[in-house]
């Protein structure tokens, strides 16, 4: 048995689809676990850069079956166009499968998702309005619509009917224009076809794979503190991107994980709203921002950079158990001769070493900083640990010591062959 799970310390944005990609080239079987389109995962492989929001970036490997696992809410539309994009960059799809209990984000979760973020007017979330948090909203409800529904077509139909009615009345309490079914019915009737043949039972083909001692790969999107349990609530995803999620959203238990691997930045960063107590409000920030390319992958917005929060990586080892950890974009700080790093807050005039859960006491947080000297080298070509400058070397051995977890991987740039590994994950 040799499972690993790839998981964000952070708040998302951390290069999980460059580590996963890297990983899955040794992997039978790659696994997506939560979320929807609101992540992206980028991996860049020579001259080609693919961007991937709902597929596992393990789909570079044509050898590894690709898991949407049950913890997945779908847009099949956006599933095909991204499907087409590959297959036109002659990846082939062959072996994607799709979770029968996977959940679907039908065209009414976009419409309430769009409204009730314009209704929230200064206090909105930022959610990325592609209906994730509706459709999640419809799961707990007991009302949602699964892939397994799309093989039987009048079964479909009558979910379809109950939920629109319901949604339509609260369209029309908005004043919003009602949506017509026979439309809707007759775009899925287009759809369904397309996608029917990859749904199957997959919680008993990953266990199954497990138990023949097949190299399994579970892949997190977004990140710990997008929790919506254990991160910066009400800032936070719908979905649990943490170690205890990705078990309920593949189905397997969690004995049966050997490795928790988390995917941090060598630094910080942050989309969309919420206290960040590293951000770098100066042209520091800025120059972070432009060498490291901080633009989200799904929505372009730009991120808010700050430096490397111990606190939180700390926090996010207690959460999700990490046993290793990979640092990527080190790269980004080469040209640094000082950086900053959080060991601690301060609060009220007190040192505290804990991630408070309460938002108006986290905003109340200043950061407790190390100075480090950097090392003013390109690390861009370094293919081994032995390689990498003294001062990055102990920059990572003090990240290790604050996350309490061991650095296995080290990313000094996007590239597939930019990658150093100090641990194997698989074994």
């Amino acid at each position: 048995m040799s499972t690993v799970i790839v998981l964000g310390v952070q708040w998302g944005d951390e290069g999980k689809g460059k580590v996963t990609d890297f990983l899955a080239a040794s992997a039978d079987v790659v696994i997506r676990c939560q979320g929807g389109n609101n992540a992206g995962h980028t991996v860049v492989v020579g001259d080609a850069c693919h961007k991937m929001h709902l597929i596992p970036a393990g789909i570079l490997n044509p050898d590894a079956t690709c898991v949407i696992g049950n913890g997945v809410v779908v847009d099949i539309e956006v599933l095909l166009e991204e499907m087409r994009h590959l297959q036109e960059q002659n990846i082939p799809m062959g072996k994607l499968l799709l979770s029968d209990r996977s959940h679907l984000i039908m065209p009414y979760h976009k419409k309430l998702d769009e409204l009730q973020e314009k209704l929230k007017g200064d206090k909105k979330i930022g959610t990325t309005k592609r209906g994730i948090g509706p459709a999640y909203i419809d799961k707990v409800a007991r009302t949602g619509i699964r892939m397994g529904d799309l093989l039987n077509a009048e079964h479909f139909k009558q979910k379809l009917i109950a939920n629109l009615e319901e949604k339509n009345h609260l369209f029309a309490s908005y004043g919003e224009e009602t949506m017509n079914i026979d439309a809707i019915v007759a775009q899925y009737e287009k759809l369904i076809p397309q996608v029917a043949p990859m749904i199957v039972d997959t919680v008993s083909l990953i266990n199954e794979a497990i138990t023949a001692g097949k190299k399994v790969l579970f892949e997190g999107a977004q990140g710990t503190l997008l929790d919506i349990d254990h991160g910066t609530y009400p800032f936070v995803t719908s979905s649990n991107p943490t170690a205890g999620g990705v078990c309920v959203g593949a189905g397997v238990g969690p004995t049966r994980i050997n490795r928790i691997l988390g995917i941090s930045k060598a630094y910080t960063t942050r989309v969309g709203s919420g206290p960040f107590p590293t951000e770098i409000f100066d042209e520091m920030g800025d120059k972070i921002r432009e060498e490291g390319a901080e633009y989200g992958v799904t929505t372009g917005r730009p991120r808010r950079c700050g430096w490397f929060d111990g606190v939180v990586a700390r926090y996010s080892t207690m959460v999700n158990g990490f046993t290793d950890l990979a640092i990527t974009k080190i790269d980004v700080l080469d040209k640094l001769s000082e950086i900053k790093i959080c060991v601690a807050y301060e609060l009220n005039g007190e040192t505290i070493h804990h991630f408070p859960g309460d938002l108006d006491v986290l905003a109340q947080c200043k950061p407790v900083y190390e100075t480090m000297p950097g090392w003013l080298t390109d690390t861009s070509k370094v293919r081994s640990y032995a390689d990498l400058p003294e001062n990055a070397k102990k920059y990572l051995q003090r990240i290790s010591e604050l996350s309490e977890a061991q650095v296995s991987i080290v990313a000094v740039g996007p590239d597939r062959e930019q990658t150093i590994v100090i641990n194997e994950l698989f074994k």
